[in-house]
């Protein structure tokens, strides 16, 4: 399916306008939308193409710049040491209900939006694996995938350090996707088990993937990149999207 040339819109926050980048698929109808939160880079290409390719499979996509209260609209931030640094850096000097905040609008918007059909899902990489985890505690949240989504188990989103995200796993509703590298040094055993544990007691509908990847897997860019596992896991995002979105 082909899609319309990007787009952007400026989304008002509590903390300030939030830069929302949409990927829509070209041609009338109504489409189920996936909230889609970036690495600590902010709308990278790599998250970019993740988008399109979502859109051309039929589903109304938003990219929001998590640092937008930080970082000039547009800002993106390079894979290397400095960007990585500003990401990290940033990440925990953000406050949580920014965070919350955010999500809250986006997913708002996407319900209203004039291609949607009113359904809603989060997609998350890495920092946005926990963005994405956080966003479908909202109700309206019908699915959820998370890829190696950092923090969880240290319980060190936001400033201070000090996260309530496994608190909150019972106010999820939405079905959860769950994808994890074995050789992910950020999430490692220990901090899995403490999340499969913790979804567990919560009784929440998810399922639990862990491959032989590296952190950074799905990025189309630099040594990590494993194109077989990402060929593999898309299907796997599709199908549970299509079951929980479409019907």
């Amino acid at each position: 399916m082909r899609i319309h040339p990007l787009e952007f819109v400026d989304l008002p926050t509590p903390y300030g306008p939030m830069r929302t980048h949409l990927f829509r698929p070209l041609g009338n109808g109504k489409y189920p939308a996936v909230a889609l939160f970036s690495e600590i880079y902010q709308m990278t290409g790599p998250i970019a193409r993740t988008a399109a390719f979502l859109a051309g499979q039929g589903y109304l996509v938003a990219v929001p710049e998590v640092y937008h209260e930080f970082a000039t609209p547009g800002d993106v931030f390079a894979y290397d040491k400095s960007g990585t640094d500003r990401g990290n850096n940033l990440k925990i000097t953000k406050e949580l209900a920014s965070y919350d905040a955010d999500a809250t609008t986006l997913i708002d918007y996407l319900q209203r939006h004039s291609d949607s059909n009113g359904k809603v899902a989060t997609l998350g990489i890495c920092l946005g694996g926990h963005l994405a985890l956080r966003a479908a505690m909202n109700p309206n949240v019908q699915a959820g995938v998370c890829f190696y989504a950092t923090d969880i188990h240290k319980r060190s989103l936001g400033k201070g350090l000090n996260d309530n995200t496994l608190d909150r796993l019972p106010e999820i509703s939405a079905e959860m996707m769950m994808v994890w590298g074995r050789q992910d040094p950020h999430i490692p055993l220990e901090g899995r088990r403490i999340i499969y544990e913790a979804m567990t007691q919560a009784n929440l509908n998810f399922t639990w993937h862990e491959f032989n990847g590296e952190h950074a897997f799905l990025r189309d860019e630099g040594h990590r990149y494993d194109p077989a596992l990402t060929q593999l896991i898309f299907p796997m995002v599709l199908e549970l999207f299509h079951r929980r979105l479409w019907n």
